[in-house]
């Protein structure tokens, strides 16, 4: 199947604001993602506790941020999206809970410019599993790598893939039967249709090998429960 282009995703992304304003609603089809979130927030505050730069890519409607400033307040935000409508939604959010700088920036990850050395904490919560080859992911490593600070953090949350096929496959039932219990077989089918036409996620083991392949001096695994998991790298 062909995959979505960068086009298609933000524009279903700008019809989604109010559904990604809620965390019970928003997060349906996503196994733990209120864990997810608590878990990768406390873990930015135990490695960066004196935090003043945070970067949210793929921020949606800024819950990863407002989480992260109820556990340490006034970070300068610097908030990414494909969409500016999410963006706008994130910055009104936001700029309610924090007096430092926020800066919304739309665009995608592979294209926009990131300064270096400039951030303590980087939140990517489902949005790496919209890179597709390779190369992008490499790429895309290195420069988040190079944006953070020395014992700086990327922490990630996001559906992955196994690297073994059958345990892939028994991994993707589990998930069919998580969806089946919150909706039915038409909501099941629904969402792997559109994970199948918009997503190409990676192993964790994947990611945790790019890490320390950039330049991480350290990795951790928070959270892993069927496809879904919570981990990242520290400089």
């Amino acid at each position: 199947m062909k995959k979505s282009t960068v086009t298609e995703i933000r524009e279903r992304f700008d019809n989604e604001v109010e559904r990604f304003s809620n965390l019970e609603t928003g997060q349906v089809a996503t196994m733990d993602a209120k864990i997810a979130l608590e878990l990768i927030t406390c873990a930015a505050r135990a490695v960066k506790p004196q935090a003043k730069t945070i970067l949210d890519l793929g921020c949606g409607a800024g819950n990863y941020t407002l989480k992260m400033l109820s556990k340490v307040p006034n970070l300068d935000c610097t908030l990414v999206d494909l969409s500016q409508n999410m963006l706008d939604k994130a910055f009104e959010r936001v700029s309610e809970v924090t007096t430092a700088k926020v800066e919304i920036i739309q665009g995608d990850i592979r294209d926009i410019e990131l300064p270096k050395n400039h951030f303590d904490i980087i939140l990517a919560a489902a949005v790496l599993h919209h890179l597709r080859e390779d190369s992008d992911w490499e790429m895309v490593f290195q420069k988040l790598y190079d944006s953070l600070t020395p014992g700086g953090c990327l922490l990630i949350s996001d559906l992955v893939i196994q690297d073994h096929e059958g345990v892939n496959e028994l991994v993707w039932k589990m998930y069919a039967n998580y969806l089946k219990q919150h909706g039915d077989e038409e909501y099941q089918q629904k969402v792997f249709d559109y994970i199948e036409k918009e997503d190409t996620p990676r192993s964790m083991s994947y990611q945790l090998d790019l890490m320390k392949k950039v330049g991480f001096s350290s990795t951790e695994i928070l959270h892993k429960n069927a496809c879904f998991g919570a981990f990242g790298g520290i400089k």
